[in-house]
């Protein structure tokens, strides 16, 4: 398993805080997100035979936020 932080903008409420783990956690290969609305970041352990940052964000940006 490997540990990222990806940050995320666009978040204002914890219910984007609660729509950003959603799709975060559906991502194969995911064990793991915290994201926080305060430091506007998602931190995610992960199996990297299945997943990594491209698939983040992609989910990410999918729900409407942004990666940067």
């Amino acid at each position: 398993m490997e540990n990222t932080v990806i940050k995320v903008g666009g978040m204002t409420c914890q219910g984007c805080v609660r729509s950003v783990t959603r799709v975060l956690e559906g991502v194969p290969g995911v064990a793991k997100v915290e994201v926080s609305l305060e430091k506007g970041e998602a931190a995610l352990q992960y199996d990297p035979d299945k997943a990594g940052v491209p698939q983040f964000r992609q989910a990410v940006e999918e729900a409407g936020f942004d990666v940067g």
